[in-house]
């Protein structure tokens, strides 16, 4: 059901949701390798979003919020941040900030939002974290309905807000999802941010099922938003390139972005997931402009045809073919589209083939991640799910508002079985989910997992692995490269195969997950050759790497050895 078929579903609807109950089994004995904890309240992760909701059905309610992780503090110990929205005017109930909450290194956070100066009011929606001015410090890009924010991290455990001297302010949008990419391999990062509609509160449309009570409006109700791309002069600000560089299109509702080099030739290019409008795919034209090619590379539509409700975007080399393939969420009967990279510059959608296709026909997703969760070499895919309008069930009695997330295990063979309902903790409970991002924050080698809910709390999961597979960690620092090394490619060898990954930021739904990158190596105890291709073009190759540990890598200067992950 496309987003259409649902708000005339809604008007001639004539059941109940109490016609149409739902029943949740209890998780079976697991077999999986691994088990997912629900750690949040033992790490002290505390958090309620706040949509701001008061009976007005504003559309940016349904739609938020994101998460990241990130080491803000350079300890090697990754944080997790929490982005929140806020009362409408007119509508003051309680104060909500975002949160940022301090790796202590033994399992807990602490929430150190005010010590950071980031306790600062405003709707939020989604984040980018990067390095912009290459300090070795990661800064924060909140995306907002108004103005986003730019917070610069001044090396002392503190941000100031430079949203005003960056060249940021004074552009009022409803903005999205973002990330930050060197598209010009310059060294320095660059930032593209998605934009949905032309929404805000003071133009805000009245939509009605039966002409009498407001209801939340659909994205057709409203007019499209261009993405923006800024370019980094190196000095602190960036410059507006939007119109000039090929990215402006006022058509787009845009809700997720991701990087990848789709053409293999160096250069990043851009795919976003647009909402009841077709995907874009930005080629980069190395020559600062960009070319939209969706159509022509089989991204823009469904198998047939048709333009869907595109909500969340990751891209990897799931199939260790060396090329990046592309999962996109999309509306309940949409379907996620599960695109393979079939050969130059060519993707051809096989969710149905592979299994994800049928098991998401009933599931609105948000966040997606590529991760490999059993670290047995195959990457997996994990979908946060979650209904935009609680009456959902009224006329389809099958989906609801709250949804179970998914987690597609990667059999290896081009197909995925979903094991949400085995991997323990509670991961398979029907949430009304949004944000979804990965990181490994107590360094034993593996992805663990951090979900969003929306008007809801946060969700941190620990993965513990029982199947003695092992993993190996990569974490880049560029030099004539952005320090964060955004955009280089990792690629491991080992038996005759290989796997790569590429150093990201962005993707997911209005998320970041970690930077450094992650290799499940099975009962392999070491990688024959490593390979990294980094943003300025330079190529680094390392040979007979010891498993069970982190690597640092600094572009033209090495290779370092750390202690454990």
């Amino acid at each position: 059901m496309n987003r259409r078929d649902f708000l005339s579903g809604l008007l001639h609807a004539g059941i109940t949701a109490a016609a149409f109950p739902q029943v949740y089994l209890a998780a079976p004995q697991s077999n999986l390798g691994f088990q997912l904890v629900d750690v949040t309240s033992h790490a002290g992760v505390q958090f309620q979003h706040n949509s701001g909701a008061y009976g007005g059905k504003l559309l940016p309610e349904t739609l938020g919020s994101g998460c990241a992780f990130l080491d803000y503090d350079r300890d090697g110990w990754q944080d997790i941040l929490l982005i929140n929205g806020t009362d409408w005017p007119g509508h003051k109930r309680r104060r909500s900030t975002l949160r940022l909450y301090r790796n202590n290194r033994n399992g807990t956070f602490s929430d150190v939002t005010q010590r950071a100066g980031l306790g600062v009011e405003m709707y939020g929606m989604g984040v980018a974290v990067g390095d912009y001015n290459n300090d070795g410090f990661p800064d924060i890009l909140v995306t907002c309905v108004g103005q986003n924010r730019l917070f610069r991290n001044a090396g002392n455990g503190t941000f100031v807000d430079v949203t005003r001297p960056s060249g940021l302010a004074g552009r009022q949008s409803f903005s999205t999802s973002a990330l930050w990419l060197d598209f010009d391999r310059d060294g320095l990062l660059d930032l593209f941010v998605c934009n949905y509609v032309r929404w805000s509160p003071e133009h805000d449309v009245f939509c009605s099922l039966d002409g009498k009570h407001k209801s939340y409006c659909t994205p057709e109700a409203y007019r499209g938003e261009t993405c923006w791309l800024f370019r980094n002069r190196g000095d602190g600000t960036f410059e507006d390139i939007t119109a000039t560089s090929g990215i402006f299109d006022s058509s787009s509702k845009s809700l997720g972005v991701a990087v990848l080099d789709y053409d293999q030739d160096g250069w990043p290019d851009l795919l976003v997931a647009n909402d009841t409008q077709p995907n874009k795919l930005y080629r980069n034209a190395r020559n600062g402009t960009f070319k939209e090619v969706a159509v022509e590379a089989g991204l823009a539509f469904s198998t047939e045809g048709k333009a869907r409700a595109g909500m969340g975007v990751d891209v990897a080399d799931f199939d260790n073919s060396g090329r990046p393939g592309v999962a996109i969420t999309n509306f309940d009967n949409e379907m996620i589209g599960l695109y393979r990279n079939t050969g130059p510059a060519i993707y051809e959608d096989v969710a149905t083939q592979a299994g994800i296709g049928p098991a998401s026909r009933n599931t609105l997703g948000f966040g997606c991640v590529f991760l490999d969760v059993d670290l047995d070499g195959a990457l997996d895919l994990a979908v946060a799910n979650g209904h935009i309008d609680e009456t959902v069930r009224n006329i389809r009695g099958n989906v609801g508002y709250a949804q179970p997330p998914q987690l597609f295990l990667n059999r290896g063979d081009g197909t995925f079985r979903d094991v949400a309902h085995e991997a323990g903790g509670g991961f398979e409970q029907p949430r009304v989910a949004r944000g979804l991002a990965y990181a490994d924050f107590d360094r034993d080698g593996d992805h663990d997992i951090l979900m969003t809910t929306n008007n809801g709390p946060a969700f941190l999961f620990r993965n513990d692995q029982r199947s003695g597979n092992r993993s190996i960690r990569f974490r880049l620092v560029g030099t004539k490269s952005n320090r964060d090394a955004i955009g280089a490619t990792v690629r491991i060898f080992h038996d005759g195969s290989s796997q790569s990954r590429m150093v990201k930021g962005g993707s997911s739904y209005l998320s970041q997950s970690e930077l450094p990158v992650t290799f499940g190596l099975g009962k392999r105890d070491r990688v024959d050759r490593l390979l990294i291709t980094w943003p300025s073009g330079r190529i680094e190759e390392y040979k007979n790497l010891a498993a069970g540990r982190a690597y640092e890598c600094v572009e033209s200067k090495g290779i370092t050895p750390l202690t454990g992950f």
